[in-house]
């Protein structure tokens, strides 16, 4: 389980953070900031594994945050940076203070859950402290690998992405069938967002539709993996 500290001044925003981190399956928030200061001391205290850290906070910019996290010698915390600031200068901080992501404000909930999936794919190429290939470097360090998903990628419709079509692929190729409720329970997306990557991979190939009967109404819509078995 990834554990998030979400710093925000505001009090909803970060209500808002905390709900769509949540929803994101490997991922809980053990805590708040409202202050850099706090943000500090919370990370000092509850060692999460990311921050979700905003750049205006009423005390120092969450850059200074985070230049202070990578000079104190203190516990090791990535940040991913949730913002308005859109100015050169801060992304420039922000990626030179080692931030993994920068997301800027407004976005939507499947932005936020791309960049948590990719960081967390990222976590899991370096956990076993093996000696990843090229490949895995590749997508540690953002550079586009073409992986069976990806290489359609092209061709996704339009709010569809390889993060998540990733995740889909992963949970219906592991069990084989699934309805869009199945699907959406063991990825955490939405149902109706489920579904429309279910029918993506039966239009790839990937999958095929199998209609099961019931006592009454309309028949349940199952897709059946039928491409390469996945760990």
């Amino acid at each position: 389980m990834i554990r998030v500290l979400v710093v925000d001044d505001d009090f909803m925003v970060a209500q808002v953070h905390r709900k769509l981190v949540e929803r994101v399956p490997g991922f809980t928030v053990v805590g708040e900031a409202r202050t850099a200061a706090e943000a500090l001391d919370l990370t000092a205290e509850l060692r999460p594994d990311l921050l979700l850290l905003d750049i205006y906070l009423p005390d120092m910019p969450g850059t200074e945050v985070l230049r202070r996290l990578r000079a104190g010698g203190g516990p090791e915390v990535d940040a991913l940076i949730i913002t308005a600031a859109r100015d050169a200068a801060t992304v420039r901080q922000a990626l030179q203070g080692g931030a993994v992501s920068y997301v800027i404000k407004p976005f939507d909930a499947e932005t936020l859950r791309d960049r948590l999936l990719r960081y967390q794919e990222t976590r899991r190429i370096l956990a076993d402290g093996g000696a990843p290939r090229q490949t895995d470097v590749d997508r540690v360090f953002g550079r586009s690998v073409p992986s069976a998903t990806e290489s359609s990628a092209r061709d996704m419709p339009k709010g569809l992405t390889p993060e998540s079509a990733r995740l889909v692929e992963r949970e219906l190729s592991r069990a084989g069938e699934v309805s869009a409720s199945e699907c959406a329970e063991l990825t955490g997306l939405a149902r109706v967002s489920a579904r429309r990557y279910l029918e993506f991979f039966v239009q790839e190939g990937k999958a095929e539709v199998r209609l099961r009967y019931g006592t009454a109404g309309r028949p349940e819509r199952r897709f059946h993996w039928i491409g390469p078995p996945r760990a």
